[in-house]
């Protein structure tokens, strides 16, 4: 069971540590803010006192120093600068290590950080973690100020004890900040046979003597305050009980004295503001609003869905054939459950990427210190949601992204100057919806990238030919290649030709592309467009000959017929009048290389692509279909032209096509071939590996 809870608090730490970051390096560009300082020491706070609870004395003794330095910052007696930052950020890095490493970590580094703490605040030691002993009086710090007696009711709330919260450490806590005398108040524990082990019955009246104000001593109950009732007052403010007489020589469970006047039942005692139905915040069913699952799970819930709307489709498949009223009126009902189950657990999957974006403050500030160079790192559009399994698979692309616009493309502060800019850079991340899928999006205002260079170094290498004439987005589409790179000298940060070769695999992985725009002196923007969801997307199920295809709905406008006559009219030339637009299209049917006779009347899929809108000609339109996508696995990952595939009701197998990828390379082949006024030739060698993944 601990183990248990050690891993909630491990989980409940890194989200601590993230946000703890984004305050720090907030505050470094605002360090007269109060509310980031707040931000700070709460975290700082919640970590030592729950790592405390549950083992990790190490780390909450190291917490407790960074702790009680931001205390010197919230009081006034310590300023924020770069220094303290820096450290502070070590500092996190340090507990990060603890936090993995199960209270253990790098001593030496653990010593060095503490050293210089005390050094930059002049009075922090490290204190570490005693064993629970609450009652024994403790002197008053000695600050010069005159110790106060705060009365304070504490009463754990009934899910207290199960979220691991261990009353004897606060009460510990308190002791340190003067002194403390404690009385028990048992009325609330019930017989025998009604008692829950798991449920704190025990309530304490607290007298505390002690400088601090009362916020301070709030913060002894940061984390716990929304379990429990928590009174604070003067002690001169409240009176005694009635009932005080009778209950003076009850035994004080904690210390064995009798117990001082002072306790009051918990149907009495004054309480911290409730619900309005007078209950608990921690017995209130609004209380649970949210719960953590294992990732795992969730991607099983998911893979059960799919399978779900597989056999769906089939009932569905198996209704039609039958003609049986009520087969399918049943069928029509398991289809509309599964689609709002499908909805369901694909929304739970969606998350913002703002916790992705926010990782790369503290990626641009290292990196800002180490090139000397002064950059600004802006977020925009960071609510926009993404599946899960994208969101994971951004962290590498974004990063390598980021330190090759820092390294090449952000100039030092003196060489901005001289160009006419600000000496600060700028970085932008930004993401937003486009129709199925999301754009991200990676800016700066340094000097650009040289097409030219671009273009020798790829005659150099041997990826062009010097007289193939190219356009500026085929040149900078080099800079993807495996080992390209046009930087001259090797640094830390960037130079071999690794980076952006990684981002290319990883968005090809993820079935998305890469847009380069950039112009001299004024910066560059790289552009991933990537899918909101991995799993289940809405599809238009198409028929060729004997083989099926879906297109994704989402970028699909219309469809139209395409009859002989309309061919002749266009000089065997591959497009349409679409109400008076031309509209060029791709005939899968040759694409793929399908030798079965055609028919009179086929239809034109008109899509939004990245290049504008084409059309795709099949055979036949059979409908909507929900599509379970599933990977085709690596025999083909070099069919670039299918993101997948999926299982139909009848058994068959359906390959999902990339529009995108689809014009790309009908547009390549065309340059390679010569060829500017005919259908793209077909791919006999593409269109046999996936025909045998149809017939497989």
């Amino acid at each position: 069971m601990i183990d248990k809870y050690k891993q909630a608090f491990q989980e409940e730490a890194r989200e601590i540590l993230v946000e703890l970051e984004a305050a720090l390096l907030e505050l470094n560009e605002n360090p007269r803010d109060k509310e980031l300082v707040g931000r700070a020491f709460r975290a700082l706070h919640t970590i030592k006192g729950s790592g405390a609870m549950f083992g990790f004395d190490e780390l909450a003794a190291f917490t407790h120093n960074l702790e009680n330095a931001f205390d010197e910052v919230r009081n006034g007696r310590l300023d924020v600068t770069p220094e303290l930052i820096n450290l502070s950020l070590a500092a996190l890095d340090q507990i990060k290590a603890m936090l993995e490493e199960a209270a253990s970590g790098n001593g030496d580094s653990a010593v060095a950080i503490l050293t210089k703490l005390k050094q930059l605040t002049g009075k922090v030691e490290k204190r570490p973690v005693e064993p629970a002993r609450v009652v024994s009086p403790a002197p008053s710090p000695a600050t010069g100020n005159v110790p106060r007696e705060w009365h304070i009711r504490f009463f754990p709330g009934a899910d207290f004890m199960r979220t691991g919260a261990d009353p004897l450490l606060l009460l510990r806590e308190l002791k340190h900040m003067g002194t403390l005398q404690v009385t028990a108040n048992t009325a609330g524990i019930p017989a025998i046979a009604e008692l829950d082990p798991e449920r704190c019955y025990i309530g304490w009246d607290l007298t505390l003597a002690t400088p601090a104000p009362r916020d301070a001593i709030r913060d002894v109950f940061i984390f716990v305050e929304e379990s429990c009732e928590l009174t604070i007052e003067p002690a001169s403010e409240l009176g005694p009980t009635k009932d005080e007489a009778s209950r003076a020589s009850a035994p004080n469970l904690i210390s064995g004295r009798p117990i001082a006047p002072a306790s009051v039942p918990p149907e009495t005692a004054p309480q911290k503001k409730c619900p309005p139905n007078g209950r608990r915040a921690s017995d209130t069913p609004e209380n649970a609003s949210s719960i953590r699952i294992p990732a795992a799970k969730l991607d099983h819930l998911v893979n059960l869905v799919g399978e779900l709307v597989t056999v769906q489709a089939r009932l569905g498949e198996i209704a039609n054939r039958c003609e049986d009223g009520d087969l399918v009126a049943v069928s029509e009902e398991i289809e509309r459950l599964t689609s709002a189950l499908r909805e369901n657990s694909m929304s739970i999957r969606m998350l913002p990427i703002r916790a992705t974006f926010e990782r790369f403050r503290r990626l641009v500030h290292d990196l800002a210190r180490d090139l000397g160079k002064e950059v600004e790192l802006t977020i925009e559009g960071a609510e926009t949601e993404l599946d899960k399994t994208v969101i994971d698979q951004l962290g590498d692309p974004l990063m390598h992204l980021i330190r090759n616009s820092m390294d090449h493309g952000i100039e030092p502060p003196e060489e901005r100057l001289a160009a006419g800019k600000r000496p600060a850079a700028s970085i932008q991340l930004s993401a937003r919806h486009s129709g199925a899928n999301v754009l991200i999006s990676v800016s700066d205002d340094g000097r650009g990238i040289d097409a030219k260079a671009v273009r020798e170094r790829a005659i150099e290498k041997g990826l062009v030919a010097a007289d193939v004439a190219l356009s500026e987005s085929e040149v900078f589409s080099f800079i993807l290649a495996p080992g390209f790179s046009t930087a001259r000298q090797i640094t830390d940060v960037s130079g071999r030709g690794v980076g952006m070769d990684v981002v290319r695999r990883s968005v090809d992985a993820l079935r998305g592309s890469i847009d380069i725009a950039s112009k001299p002196n004024s910066g560059t923007t790289v552009t991933l467009r990537l899918p909101l969801t991995m799993a289940i997307i809405d599809g238009l199920l198409v028929r060729i000959g004997e083989a099926y295809f879906v297109l994704p709905l989402a970028t699909t406008l219309e469809c139209i017929e395409l009859t002989r006559q309309d061919t002749e009219k266009a000089n065997g030339k591959h497009v349409a009048n679409v109400r008076g637009q031309i509209i060029p299209y791709i005939r899968l049917r040759e694409y793929f290389d399908i030798q079965t006779e055609r028919p009179e009347r086929e239809q034109i899929m008109v899509a939004e692509t990245d290049l504008g809108r084409y059309g795709f000609v099949v055979d036949q339109v059979l409908g909507d279909h929900q599509t379970v996508i599933k990977n085709l696995g690596r025999f083909y990952r070099h069919v670039q032209t299918v993101s997948g595939a999926t299982i139909l009701g009848n058994g068959s197998v359906a390959l999902i096509l990339d529009r995108h990828r689809l014009v790309q390379e009908a547009i390549r082949n065309l340059t390679v071939a010569g060829r500017t006024d005919s259908h793209p030739p077909p791919l006999r060698k593409k269109s046999e590996a996936v025909q045998r993944s149809a017939c497989n």
